[in-house]
């Protein structure tokens, strides 16, 4: 069977995001996202489908394919809404977004810069920020844990973001994926010294493991584990392979009471997609998305 997908696809910080615009059932966006983000289709890190809002005072909402957070595709979204609108050079363009993985609306704030768009997003605060001592592989790892209402994020300092240590993130999520049961775990490899980062996110149900280039949500997850860590307000650009992300994490009595990210942002490909599904592969799929998703 062949499905017409129409698409567009976004450059968060070279997180690069599709988003569907045509309209499925939910028990469809698993097998959907696994054929458009596969090299011989579309092409890319993550997928969410844009849908009608249900809560009040959403301008939109956004789906994630795994039923995840994530704030790079929320500035995705906002950019796409951003230029659907004709946003104007030095006019702000204020959104309010509907997500998965998340209870509250997601403010987002966009600005045009010459062709491309300055997102701010505020932020989901973390339930709880954490650390302890746990053994892996024999070795004893001193891990911040970032915790929301349904994922959760681990953040590793290193010294250098070597190939040995990508390979002790990626042991470390899928163990964490068997165990925790969640949407999704991320694996933030983070250099203190230079402030630099590299992404690893697992999704369990999609079993889509990528290092990203940017992860928008990773850096709010650094902010929140900075502010715990320095108990006060940080601001701190983080520099990840596809670029800079910076994050604001706004102490109140030691608490934190605000995290907003800002990065840069750009459509670079928008038409029509075909996938393919044989009958029976489909319907096998759909099953099993729906039983994931229940």
């Amino acid at each position: 069977m062949r499905q017409e997908i129409d698409f567009v696809k976004v450059n968060p910080t070279q997180n690069m995001t599709i988003l569907v615009k045509t309209i499925h059932q939910a028990n469809e966006y698993l097998p959907i996202a696994s054929r458009l983000m596969s090299y011989d289709n579309v092409y890319a890190e993550q997928v969410g489908f844009i849908r009608s809002p249900s809560k009040k005072g959403a301008d939109a909402c956004l789906q994630m394919a795994g039923g995840e957070f994530c704030g790079n595709a929320c500035m995705a979204m906002a950019t796409f809404l951003a230029v659907e609108n004709g946003l104007q050079p030095n006019v702000q363009m204020k959104i309010s977004l509907e997500c998965s993985g998340v209870e509250q609306l997601v403010a987002c704030c966009v600005n045009k810069v010459n062709e491309r768009y300055s997102c701010q997003v505020t932020m989901p605060l973390p339930i709880k920020v954490e650390q302890q001592s746990i053994t892996y592989e024999g070795l004893d790892l001193s891990i911040g844990i970032v915790r929301y209402d349904s994922f959760f994020h681990i953040v590793l300092e290193v010294d250098s973001i070597s190939p040995e240590w990508r390979e002790i993130a990626e042991g470390l999520a899928k163990l964490l994926g068997v165990i925790q049961g969640t949407h999704l775990i991320g694996i933030m490899l983070f250099v203190s010294a230079s402030n630099t980062m590299s992404p690893l996110i697992y999704l369990p149900e999609l079993g889509s493991m990528i290092w990203e280039k940017g992860c928008g949500s990773g850096t709010a997850s650094i902010g929140a584990y900075l502010h715990w860590k320095n108990k006060g307000t940080i601001t701190a650009s983080i520099a990840q392979p596809g670029g800079t992300i910076s994050v604001s994490a706004v102490s109140n009595n030691q608490e934190l009471a605000s995290l907003v990210i800002q990065g840069v942002s750009g459509i670079v490909a928008q038409g029509k997609a075909f996938i393919e599904f044989e009958g029976s592969e489909h319907r096998a799929d759909s099953h099993q998305t729906s039983a994931m998703l229940s």
